[in-house]
């Protein structure tokens, strides 16, 4: 039952998440961005939500916009039945004193939500009661824009994460220092940072750090020194290879059973639930049988985005699965099922340099892809280098999601509805747990 507090506004202002609207009437519909929160092992811990409007020089109010959010956020990630997709990932919004006070918020699960507030919604004795709700609930609170926590008991109480900026260290010493005996302790959280030594540094605090998408992808100075291929990618694109050439199963599962380690992994991805073959696989054998060549080619893909550690931190290699899910999810009923596969490799394959620290160009030699591939990865053309272009706007700041979108006769809600079930199905994957 919802708390007598929330309300949700008369239906008169915008039209509805998935409608369009009418002639010169504000327009509620968006793309969902985010930003990945990483721990000191570059683990993704959690994810900060956000909202692009479709038409900026006609957007609905602020609140039209978060209700917006929150409806696409519950509806693709907290099925009535199946539950809260992301599993212990926090999601993290932003929230107003205006937009607190909407029912939108009871369609997440209130444990795996944080609430970021400023020091002013909590100081605001009109919404005392429905802050203290929401907390009873399970929802947690994450204090933006202060250098303290508040002085009122009940309301330091409920600060549950704080932002610590740019990670300032006598800001976190003190923050710990204050931090009270049985309770939990407090999550200092660095929302600002320009450069992966900045992380480094946060990392070295032993705390976690928010990373926008235009600076997710790790600096020249993170690859390897040679730029060559490891021995394990070495074998994965070997059988990659073999499998382009359609040779016998026999002569492939012969070089897979050089590397016992390789076998494990394949065979535990293609028995994941986001597989869902329906029957446990055990062999090579058995997988082409189920599945056929062009999906173990894709699963390989994801183990050779998975082959070398050094190079490519646990969020890096869950952005590329996650990244190569999206792409092929756009393309599914716009272009023919054989696509597929190629859509997803496209997704993979378009994050494989910084993956491997290995030139594109170079990796691309060694695994022999289609030239539709090859346009898309290397300059975002042809028949699938619109949707990789329109993924990667959305992983960013969604600034041209709009304009790549229509050109595909794309609405936001379907791009929407793939990009959080991409998220949902990395998660199942767990690649970060590979590395």
């Amino acid at each position: 039952m919802r708390f007598d507090f929330f309300r949700r506004q008369e239906s008169g202002g915008s039209a509805a998440p998935g409608q369009a609207p009418a002639a010169n009437e504000p327009d509620a519909s968006g793309y969902v961005t985010y930003a990945q929160l990483l721990d000191a092992g570059k683990r993704v811990m959690g994810y900060r939500l956000a909202w692009r409007p479709a038409s900026p020089d006609n957007a609905a109010d602020a609140v039209a916009q978060f209700k917006a959010l929150m409806s696409c956020a519950g509806k693709h990630l907290n099925d009535p039945k199946a539950g809260w997709a992301l599993g212990r990932t926090l999601l993290f919004v932003d929230v107003t004193a205006e937009s607190i006070v909407t029912g939108e918020l009871q369609l997440l699960p209130a444990e795996n939500v944080v609430l970021c507030v400023g020091l002013d919604l909590l100081m605001n004795e009109e919404l005392r009661a429905i802050v203290l709700f929401l907390r009873e609930q399970g929802f947690h609170f994450m204090l933006c824009g202060a250098d303290a926590l508040p002085q009122d008991e009940e309301l330091r109480g409920l600060v549950t994460h704080f932002d610590v900026g740019a990670g300032d260290r006598a800001l976190v010493e003190r923050l710990r220092a204050e931090a009270q005996p049985g309770r939990p302790p407090l999550q200092l959280i660095v929302t600002r940072i320009s450069e992966w030594d900045h992380f480094d540094a946060a990392a070295a605090q032993h705390l976690e750090v928010f990373v926008d998408g235009p600076r997710l992808q790790p600096g020249e100075d993170d690859a390897p020194k040679h730029g060559a291929l490891q021995p394990a990618s070495m074998l994965i694109v070997q059988l990659m290879q073999m499998i382009q050439r359609n040779q016998d199963v026999r002569e492939i599962e012969a070089v897979l059973k050089r590397d016992a380690a390789l076998t494990y992994r394949l065979l535990r991805y293609i028995n994941s639930p986001a597989i869902g073959a329906g029957v446990e696989i055990h062999s090579m054998r058995h997988a082409v049988t189920m599945l056929g060549y062009a999906p173990l080619f894709r699963w390989l893909s994801v183990l050779l985005a998975m082959s070398n550690a050094k190079a490519s931190p646990p969020f890096m290699m869950k952005k590329a699965v996650m990244r190569g899910r999206f792409v092929e999810l756009m393309g599914k009923g716009m272009l023919p099922a054989s696509d597929a596969d190629n859509l997803f490799v496209v997704g993979m394959f378009s994050l494989i340099d910084r993956l491997l620290g290995v030139p594109m160009r170079e990796v691309l030699g060694k695994v022999q892809l289609s030239e539709a591939v090859h346009q898309a990865i290397l300059a975002r053309e042809g028949a699938y280098g619109p949707f990789l272009a329109l993924a990667e706007s959305c992983e960013e700041d969604g600034a041209r999601a709009a304009s790549l979108a229509e050109a595909l006769f794309m609405s936001a809600d379907q791009v929407n509805a793939a990009h959080l079930s991409a998220l949902a199905w990395a998660q199942d994957l767990g690649p970060a747990e590979a590395a």
